[in-house]
C-alpha cells in the first residue's frame, strides 16, 4: 500500500470532548470520526485494525469448531417478549416500530434470536453439541456515552452461543471456548488476565472475564502474584482472619464525639486505628402478602470494619437478601435505632434488627461503634459480653491489597483492567423461557444447555491503546497494527535512487506477506515520522540518499529509543527477524 493511494488524516491536537487517551489518540490518528453521541465512523486506518482483530477471532473460533452465521441488527420484539427482556431491560434497549406499528428492537445481544434458530434446527441429540457465532453491530442506548469507543452506543462484538445436551457437555464446550479465548488474546499481543467472575442470578461457577491490563482500566482485578488465582473485585473472596478473636481488654465506654460521623473522623478524634472502628450500613427488604401487596419490611444491619467497603454482589448472596434489598429509609432507621445515620451501631437498639457481621468484624474485639445517640460513640465493645453474637457471619467486603489469597498460596495484589471478553455458562435460562428442546436418546424432549461467549471487537482497539502508548502516540502490537511496517523515504519526490530503492523494498516486503505502507507523499522527515509514530506502526525503515550511498538504511521499532543502521541488502531479512521476535 502507498500513502498516496490511502487516506491519512492526522491531527496535531485532539478535539476538546476527547477524554481518555485512547479516544484522543484515535481521533488524532484519523481512526475514528464522531458522527453523534457515542456513534463513530470508523475511518480506513481504524477499520484495518478492526479487520485484523476480526481475522484472528475468526481463525480461532473456526479452529475451536464454532460455526459462523449472521443474525440481524433489527429483531422482532416477540422473541424478546418470550424471555421477558423486552419489558425488563431498561432504556438501554432501543425499541422501535415499523410502518405497521409492529415492535422491534435494535439488538444489544442475540440470545433470543440464536435460541430461536436452535429450537427450529437442532431437534436431536445427534446434532449436539453446536456452537454458532457471529460478528455484528450492536447498539445500547447509553444515557451518557463517553470515552470514545470504550463506552459508545454503537459497537461491534463477536458473540458465540453453545448448545449442549447436558451440564457436563456444556462444561466441555465452555473449556473449549476458554482455551480459544486464551489463544485469541495471546495472538493479539496484549497483556491480559482471565479472571473468575460472578455469575449473578444465573448461578453456577463458570464465568470468566478477559481483562486487558491498563492503568486507566475501570475494573479492579484481584490476583495472587505467586499462584494462578485471579478474580474480579465482585467475586474475590475475603477469607476469614486466621487468628481467633482476642479476649476483651477494655471496658465498654460511651464517649462524646461531637460532629464526628464518619469512621475516619471518629478514629482520628479518639486516637484509635481505623481498623478498630465499625462501619454500620442499614438495609431493608420488603415483604409482600399473598396478593403481592406490600406487607412491611425487615431491617438489616451490616457491620464492616471501618477501612473496608461493602461488596454489593456478595451482600446479594446472603440468605434473606437474595431476592433484593435497598438502603433503609430515614424513617426506618429512626424507628429501629432512634438516631440519625453517622452514630449507628449494634448496641442498645430501639427495635431488633437482623445483624450480619463481616468475617473480619466477627473476629474483632475492643472495637468502636456508634452509640445510637447523636454525637456519641462506644469504645471497648466486645461480642458476647456487650452484645449478642451476630445473627450471621458472611463475606461482605471488597478485598484489599495484602489480604490472604483464597487458594492459600500467598497474598493478593490489585491491578486495573479493561473488560474486553467474557465467557459464561447460561444453563437453561433461555432454552426454558423459549422452549428450546431436543429429543434425547429415549425420544423424550430435554432442554438445551447453553453458554455464551463475547468479545468486544471495537473495544479491543481502545483497550490496546490504553495499554500501549507514549507521548508520541499509539504503540500497536504487530498482529493488530493497521500496517506492520512503514517505509519512510526521505526525498522520495526528489531522488530517483531513493524512489527506486523504496519501491523495490515495498514490493519485496509485500511479496513476503508483510503488511507494508510506503509513504510516497514527499513529506518532510519530521512530519512523516510524527504521523507514523502517532498512528503506531510497529516497525519503520528510513531510506535516504546519504544512507543508500553507504549501502545502509535505518530501522527503528516503535518502542526503540534509537534507530539501527542495517545493510540495505539485508533489511528484508532483518525486518523478518524482528517480526518473529
Amino acid at each position: 500500500m502507498k500513502a498516496s493511494q490511502f487516506f491519512i488524516a492526522t491531527l496535531k491536537e485532539a478535539p476538546a470532548d476527547a477524554e481518555v487517551i485512547s479516544h484522543k489518540l484515535m481521533m488524532r490518528a484519523g481512526m475514528i470520526k464522531r458522527l453523534g453521541a457515542g456513534i463513530y465512523n470508523y475511518m480506513p486506518m481504524g477499520l484495518r485494525v478492526i479487520r485484523k482483530v476480526e481475522g484472528i477471532i475468526r481463525e480461532e473460533m473456526n479452529r475451536a469448531g464454532a460455526v459462523e452465521l449472521l443474525m440481524p441488527v433489527v429483531q422482532p420484539a416477540e422473541l424478546w417478549q418470550e424471555t421477558g427482556r423486552f419489558d425488563k431491560m431498561g432504556p438501554e434497549l432501543m425499541r422501535v416500530k415499523d410502518r405497521h406499528e409492529r415492535d422491534f428492537i435494535i439488538q444489544p445481544t442475540s440470545e433470543e434470536v440464536v435460541t430461536d434458530i436452535a429450537r427450529q434446527e437442532l431437534r436431536s441429540y445427534k446434532q449436539l453439541p453446536k456452537n454458532f457465532y457471529h460478528i455484528q453491530t450492536k447498539f445500547r442506548d447509553e444515557r451518557r456515552p463517553r470515552f470514545g469507543i470504550m463506552r459508545g452506543r454503537e459497537f461491534t462484538m463477536k458473540d458465540a452461543y453453545s448448545f449442549d445436551r447436558s451440564p457436563e457437555a456444556a462444561a466441555k464446550s465452555y473449556e473449549t471456548m476458554f482455551a480459544a479465548y486464551k489463544r485469541i488474546f495471546d495472538r493479539f499481543g496484549l497483556t491480559y488476565r482471565a479472571v473468575a467472575a460472578d455469575t449473578g442470578a444465573i448461578g453456577g461457577d463458570l464465568s470468566h472475564e478477559f481483562q486487558v491490563i491498563a492503568q486507566t482500566g475501570e475494573d479492579a482485578i484481584i490476583y495472587c502474584p505467586t499462584s494462578d488465582y485471579a478474580a474480579n473485585i465482585e467475586l474475590a473472596e475475603a477469607v476469614a482472619p486466621a487468628t481467633p478473636r482476642a479476649a476483651p481488654t477494655a471496658e465498654m465506654t460511651k464517649t462524646l464525639t461531637p460532629g464526628k460521623s464518619t469512621c475516619a473522623d471518629v478514629a482520628a478524634f479518639l486516637g484509635l486505628p481505623l481498623t478498630k472502628s465499625l462501619k454500620s450500613l442499614v438495609l431493608a427488604t420488603d415483604r409482600l402478602d399473598e396478593q403481592g401487596n406490600p406487607a412491611g419490611s425487615t431491617v438489616w444491619l451490616l457491620l464492616l470494619r471501618g477501612d473496608h467497603e461493602m461488596n454489593e454482589v456478595k451482600v446479594g448472596k446472603v440468605e434473606g437478601l437474595k431476592a433484593g434489598f435497598r438502603f433503609a429509609t430515614l424513617a426506618e432507621i429512626d424507628e429501629h435505632f432512634g438516631c440519625k445515620p453517622g452514630y449507628l451501631g449494634p448496641v442498645g437498639l430501639k427495635k431488633p434488627v437482623k445483624i450480619i457481621a463481616d468475617r473480619t468484624v466477627a473476629a474483632m474485639s475492643d472495637f468502636c461503634c456508634g452509640a445510637n445517640e447523636a454525637d456519641y460513640h462506644l469504645t471497648g465493645v466486645n461480642w458476647g459480653r456487650d452484645l449478642p453474637e451476630p445473627d450471621l457471619v458472611a463475606d461482605l467486603r471488597n478485598v484489599v491489597e495484602g489480604d490472604p489469597s483464597p487458594d492459600g498460596q500467598g497474598v493478593l495484589a490489585i491491578e486495573r483492567g479493561i473488560e474486553v471478553g467474557h465467557v459464561f455458562y447460561l444453563g437453561t435460562k433461555y432454552s426454558k423461557a423459549m422452549n428450546a428442546t431436543f429429543l434425547d436418546e429415549t425420544g423424550k424432549p430435554a432442554l438445551m444447555e447453553m453458554g455464551c461467549y463475547g468479545i468486544g471487537v471495537t473495544r479491543i482497539l481502545g483497550a490496546a491503546i490504553e495499554q500501549g502508548h507514549d507521548a508520541r502516540g499509539i504503540i500497536w502490537p504487530d498482529a493488530i497494527a493497521p500496517f506492520t511496517v512503514a517505509i519512510c523515504p526521505i526525498g522520495y519526490d526528489r531522488s530517483a535512487d531513493v524512489k527506486a530503492a523504496a519501491d523495490a523494498l515495498h514490493d519485496e516486503l509485500q511479496a513476503a506477506g508483510i503488511d507494508v505502507m510506503l509513504d510516497d507523499r514527499g513529506e518532510r522527515p519530521g512530519a512523516m515520522f510524527a504521523d507514523w509514530e502517532l498512528i503506531g506502526v510497529p516497525h519503520r525503515v528510513v531510506l535516504s540518499d546519504r544512507g543508500l550511498k553507504e549501502g545502509q538504511v535505518e530501522y527503528q521499532g516503535r518502542r526503540d529509543e534509537a534507530a539501527t543502521k542495517v545493510a540495505a541488502a539485508e533489511v528484508v531479512a532483518f525486518v523478518k527477524g524482528r517480526l518473529k521476535a
